[in-house]
């Protein structure tokens, strides 16, 4: 109270109490988040993988859109991104794309946009202007670190290695090696791709590292008690799974479906402020593990 009555009568004072409480207020809520961060791999870095789903063109079109989305995300937090592989579609847009994101805690952060998205716009590529739907599926996978990727054995005799020549640009840039590699794990049928490389070695090095942290992610889904502790439950990126609708026409909203966290302006989302429905989901998950702890003792 006598601070407060001083800082009225000296405006230099009262914008030093203003600063330190501004500065107070952040160190509380960085302390508060930390609390939300329980899963034992939130300091690793993150891979992630975006797949096209229902919607043709215009699904192949939003994964490009998701993928500038989170990079755009990463670049406003000075994260470093990797772009491991990319499947471009026919005409527009990608098929699939894989990047790595690495920073602080950004497994931990970026774990809350595993699952399916949903778009409603008017589309460009549909001469009539209709407004349609698309979906393309989002999964977060931690990056391992030397000790983790020990824990995790690939037998030579269970992967199958295949060499290709990678796309890109045309003229004096295009690759005209076999340096992209594909990796096939026969016991689970995963396969994951590298081509950003123009060496084959480098490339079958990233692809192996991506396996492994895909293999990693199963062994931790198998023995964990809800098969959504480590990457959340596997839906097909279809109507009715979304996890999150954006919705561009004929209003403007991005809500998410588990939080019912939601935000009207959807370009300022898709520019890279994904920041509250990330706080939004933490809170939410934290809740729901105190209610499954709760329900059981």
């Amino acid at each position: 109270m006598e601070l407060d009555q001083l800082a009225q009568d000296d405006p230099d004072l009262d914008r030093q109490v203003a600063g330190e409480i501004a500065e107070l207020g952040v160190e509380l809520r960085s302390h508060e988040l930390d609390l939300l961060f329980t899963d034992p791999y939130a300091n690793h870095n993150a891979v992630v993988t975006i797949s096209v789903g229902q919607g043709g063109i215009e699904a192949q079109d939003w994964v490009e859109m998701l993928l500038r989305m989170y990079l755009k995300w990463a670049e406003n937090r000075r994260f470093e991104t990797e772009i491991v592989d990319e499947s471009r579609g026919e005409e527009a847009g990608l098929k699939s794309v894989t990047f790595i994101v690495r920073g602080a805690r950004a497994y931990g952060l970026l774990r809350s946009e595993h699952g399916v998205h949903r778009l409603v716009r008017i589309s460009p590529f549909d001469q009539n202007h209709r407004r349609h739907t698309s979906f393309a599926l989002v999964e977060v996978m931690p990056e391992l670190e030397s000790s983790d990727e020990d824990a995790v054995v690939v037998s030579p005799q269970d992967i199958r290695i295949d060499t290709y020549r990678s796309t890109g640009a045309g003229g004096q840039h295009v690759n005209k090696t076999d340096s992209a590699v594909r990796i096939t794990h026969l016991p689970t049928g995963i396969v994951v791709t590298c081509q950003n490389e123009r060496s084959q070695m480098k490339n079958r090095e990233m692809a192996m590292k991506v396996l492994k942290a895909r293999l990693f992610q199963r062994q931790q889904q198998e023995a964990a008690e809800h098969l959504d502790q480590i990457r959340g439950q596997v839906m097909p990126a279809e109507f009715g799974s979304q996890i999150r609708n954006y919705v561009l026409q004929p209003y403007t909203l991005v809500k998410d479906v588990r939080t019912g966290y939601e935000v009207g302006n959807a370009q300022a989302v898709l520019d890279g402020e994904i920041d509250p429905f990330i706080e939004a989901w933490l809170r939410w998950r934290l809740g729901q593990g105190t209610q499954a702890r709760s329900q059981v003792s």
